[in-house]
């Protein structure tokens, strides 16, 4: 054996899966195809957004708990300002499709939060234009990651624990044997008790076939603006936001720089055929799209993109992760697929997965995450 468990991939899931491992185990190595936190990743773009408030399966209230203080266990264990706690707005139409249904889960889930009306929010956080049966939901412990910080923070962490990384090694096959898992990189091979698949976009060529039928790699794309005055856009004055109004979407973060404010359309994902080749430049559609939203929604900024990019992430069938052993009993576990939303509970899934895959923990209330709902059923005898 080269060691109990093998992470692939350490970008916003590995890197975490491997700092937790590295807590429970002095054999742990990471595999990495280029380096920790490089700018194609999925978790490229600076900042991503944390909040508790969501619409959905109440399942993730736990997760997002349990993050919320590894993001924070994180910041005690690196030294690093990870986590912006500036609040988030979740902005909508009192009859729209949003946020009643967000509301419906925040009830279900008990979470902390604040209603706002348009006057409050005209009062509050003038940066927002809001229509006349504009509303909003203000969760005073949402906030922005910092995104390139928290994954070389988790990778330093895990090597300071004793695991060891190697980079620019691009794996190109795991197999299971009997006794163990074989990873394969061009002409050299390991072989380990367990290992996690957590490679996002570029998971698929490790996968059974049942799961490569359920996922497909996506473009994101995220776009910046300079504000008419900066200092109306600072995180103490501007918290995260998602805002679903009508036929426009769009969400956000405060600026980081002191220049620049994200302001991107939300649910964009279009699929790619290779996460290598994403396209980096936003289409003439995607600009004027933008533009017009950012126009109305927040007339503060000056509604030119001065900077976007493009990243690719794993998106499953129902944008539920894959987070489980590919079978009962497998050596072969994974943590992918999070469909553009997972990096507010790294921290958490990462959790999950090291204590799953090296058998220290299990969790319960994850049916709706195992990769086994996928699976065909057998075919009856007879």
């Amino acid at each position: 054996m080269d060691g109990q468990l093998a992470v692939i991939g350490l970008g916003s899931i590995g890197s975490m899966a491997l700092w937790q491992a590295s807590r429970a185990s002095d054999s742990v190595v990471g595999f990495e195809a280029q380096s920790p936190g490089h700018a194609r990743s999925a978790g490229g773009g600076d900042t991503r957004l944390f909040r508790m408030l969501y619409r959905g399966t109440p399942n993730y209230y736990p997760i997002l708990k349990r993050s919320r203080r590894l993001w924070a266990e994180l910041e005690a264990d690196s030294g690093q300002h990870i986590l912006t706690r500036c609040g988030g707005l979740s902005i909508g139409t009192v009859d729209g499709p949003y946020l009643p249904s967000l509301l419906e889960t925040t009830r279900l889930n008990g979470a902390d939060h604040e209603i706002l009306s348009r006057e409050a929010m005209a009062e509050r956080y003038p940066q927002h234009n809001l229509r006349p049966d504009g509303r909003a939901v203000f969760d005073p412990h949402a906030g922005a990651l910092r995104t390139d910080r928290a994954v070389t923070a988790a990778v330093a962490a895990a090597q300071a624990n004793g695991a060891t990384v190697l980079t620019n090694t691009a794996i190109d096959d795991v197999r299971e044997a009997d006794d163990g898992v074989v990873v394969t990189a061009g002409a050299n091979s390991w072989k380990f008790e367990k290992v996690i698949i957590s490679s996002g976009g570029w998971s698929q060529h490790l996968m059974p076939d049942y799961l490569k039928a359920a996922t497909e790699t996506r473009r994101i794309f995220l776009s910046w603006f300079v504000a008419r005055d900066a200092s109306e856009f600072t995180p103490e004055k501007f918290p995260i936001f998602i805002r679903i109004s009508g036929d426009r979407s769009m969400y956000g973060a405060p600026s980081v720089d002191g220049v620049t404010v994200k302001a991107t359309l939300d649910g964009r994902g279009a699929p790619t055929p290779r996460a290598e080749t994403v396209p980096r430049e936003l289409t003439a559609d995607e600009i004027a799209e933008t533009t017009e939203t950012v126009t109305e929604f927040l007339p503060g900024l000056f509604p030119n993109i001065v900077r976007s990019d493009a990243f690719p992430d794993l998106f499953t069938a129902d944008q539920h992760s894959l987070l489980g052993p590919l079978r009962e009993n497998s050596g072969i576990y994974c943590a992918t697929g999070f469909s553009g939303a997972g990096f507010k509970m790294a921290s958490g899934f990462g959790e999950i997965a090291a204590n799953e895959a090296l058998g220290t923990r299990s969790f319960r209330g994850l049916d709706f995450l195992r990769p086994q709902r996928f699976q065909p059923p057998h075919p009856r005898e007879g």
